[in-house]
């Protein structure tokens, strides 16, 4: 198995543990893992923790991961899911060692039920879905047993094979496991094995028209692939003594362990492929990309890293305990990563024009830029400069406030990798607005030059008005106006200030951005260039993350 991330835990956990131990006890030879979604929509971030554990730990004890996907139920799955989880695994750095498909299977599924019937382990039941329900019980109570539990295996076998002809309604009939209906454990009370849905397979067409349910499945699948560390989420763990009682009474010659961590829940943010479809379906975002969403390929377009992602679940390490964490701690290792591999520019997301009265109307200069002082052997890049120049609004006040420092009447500033100006006067229109400010400048302060007559408190980025580009920024906030809540109507979980969008100007430098290029604009943040909406002719950045937070990481992982 192969993955391009370097990154570890930096220390040992009850997973490791237990693989360290099977492997000196030779209980396993090797180790293998998987990494298995459903195919019913896109991967998010919860999944990202999922996959690092499986790719990382195979690989830390020389073992292989496979990338299968659990595509038993038709009616929701589709390839376009297939697809996109295939690139989402592959951009957040892992290379899988076998791709396997559940459906893969059907015909040895459906062999080792034929064999469940034969022992008197399973049974075609008649009861409709209401009365499953009605006849399964509580946590307090026994469930009661099928009138159609005790059939002969000659007759579940017939009916079976007739479930698979085709010759059944959807819902008229299931395959049951007969285990226990007064077991404490709910998923012990003869759980559906099959189901009869006459729906096309993604895969496998209309060959089918009865399906297993994922809990007969996927310790089936684990025992087929060799799989001897079946690592998954916690909610999984009372459905382990079925999980094994399957391994068992199928006869499966590779006998798979479950083993369950801590899922992530981060603050802010839905993370069910159900209510995350829902606001694709609905139209509330912009498809499983938006930037918004805490999908993988959301985050990708946003412009978050795989390093990034990676370093956070490493950082959140393997608990038995789940918990929330909090959103800013992935924002907070997306700002280390960034800042090391983003080159720095300038842009003005909200431009007022600057006019230096006293700058010949007719020179250009280009002035110097240092590409990423956290990488100095990149050098420097040419910035032009001339008379008429952009700022940011929010870098001129009319009447400032005590302690601004930034440019005002009668106030000098720097202009970062330029000159001092100082302002003179201001042009309002009709409305009272600012839209014009008046500047001289001291030619004796270019940026380099060693002045240090006097000093400034203020310097602010600018955008030369000559040769600048228009481009749409767009804001992000979180998606969610609070903690998510499923009672209210989905559209009023949804913060309304979740995107702004501005339009500014970027510099001559950043011409031939390309689509996924990540740059720190100076003051404002870190941005990638949407690979969805940007083109040559209109630069579209989407704000991955501010500058600062004030995140504190004294307890990270929420433990």
């Amino acid at each position: 198995m192969e993955t391009t991330s370097s990154t570890t835990a930096s220390s040992s956990d009850f997973i490791r543990e237990i693989v360290s131990d099977d492997l000196k006890a030779g209980r396993v030879q090797e180790v293998v893992t998987r990494f298995p979604p459903e195919p019913n929509g896109y991967l998010h971030i919860g999944h990202a923790k999922s996959i690092f554990i499986n790719f990382e730990i195979a690989r830390e004890y020389g073992g292989k991961t496979n990338l299968r996907f659990d595509d038993t139920n038709p009616l929701k799955e589709d390839s376009e899911y297939v697809n996109a989880i295939q690139e989402d695994v592959a951009w957040l750095g892992f290379k899988w060692d076998g791709l396997y498909f559940a459906s893969d299977y059907f015909e040895e599924m459906y062999q080792r039920a034929i064999r469940l019937i034969k022992k008197g382990k399973a049974y075609v039941d008649d009861l409709s879905a209401d009365q499953l329900r009605e006849t399964r019980g509580t946590l307090t109570e026994s469930g009661q047993n099928s009138p159609y539990r005790d059939r002969s295996v000659e007759e579940n076998l017939a009916l079976f094979e007739r479930m698979r002809k085709g010759e059944f309604r959807d819902g008229e009939r299931v395959l049951r496991a007969k285990i226990d209906m007064a077991s404490p454990n709910l998923n012990m009370r003869d759980p559906v094995l099959y189901r009869i849905s006459h729906a096309v397979h993604h895969n496998t067409g209309d060959k089918w028209c009865i399906y297993p349910m994922y809990a007969f499945a996927h310790p089936l699948e684990d025992a087929i692939e060799g799989v001897t560390h079946s690592l998954c989420t916690l909610e999984f763990k009372d459905q382990r003594p079925l999980y094994d009682w399957v391994i068992q009474e199928c006869e499966m010659e590779n006998v798979p362990h479950q083993y369950e961590f801590g899922r992530l829940n981060l603050s802010n943010t839905v993370m069910s492929k159900r209510y995350l479809k829902r606001l694709v379906d609905e139209k509330l975002v912009d498809g499983w990309d938006d930037p918004r969403m805490p999908t993988i390929s959301g985050l990708r377009r946003r412009g978050f890293t795989p390093e990034a992602i990676r370093s956070f679940v490493s950082e959140l390490g393997i608990t038995i305990a789940g918990g929330e964490v909090d959103y800013k701690l992935l924002e907070h290792h997306v700002r280390l990563d960034l800042n090391v591999r983003a080159p720095r520019a300038m842009a003005v997301i909200k431009p007022i024009k600057v006019v230096i009265t006293n700058y010949p109307e007719d020179l250009t200069e280009m002035m110097e830029m240092e590409i990423n002082p956290e990488q100095p052997e990149l050098g420097t890049k040419k910035v032009q400069f001339s008379r008429e120049i952009y700022i940011d609004r929010d870098d001129f006040m009319e009447v400032p406030p005590p302690k601004y420092h930034r440019l005002y009447p009668g106030n000098e500033v720097r202009l970062k990798n330029a000159y001092f100006v100082t302002c003179t006067d201001f042009v309002k229109d009709d409305e009272g607005n600012v839209v014009e400010v008046h500047c001289t400048y001291d030619p004796e302060t270019r940026s380099g030059s060693g002045f240090t007559a006097r000093k400034v408190k203020g310097t602010i980025h600018w955008v030369d008005a000559k040769s600048a580009i228009q481009a749409e920024f767009r804001l992000y906030e979180p998606l969610l106006a609070g903690d998510f809540d499923e009672e209210l109507p989905l559209e009023q979980t949804i913060n309304p200030d979740s995107i702004k969008i501005e339009h500014g100007y970027i510099g001559a430098d950043l011409k031939d951005a390309k689509p996924q290029e990540k740059y720190q604009f100076v003051r404002h943040g870190y941005f990638n260039v949407d690979p969805k909406d940007s083109t040559p002719e209109k630069k579209v950045f989407n704000l991955i993350v501010s500058l600062k937070s004030s995140f504190k990481i004294d307890n990270p992982a929420g433990k």
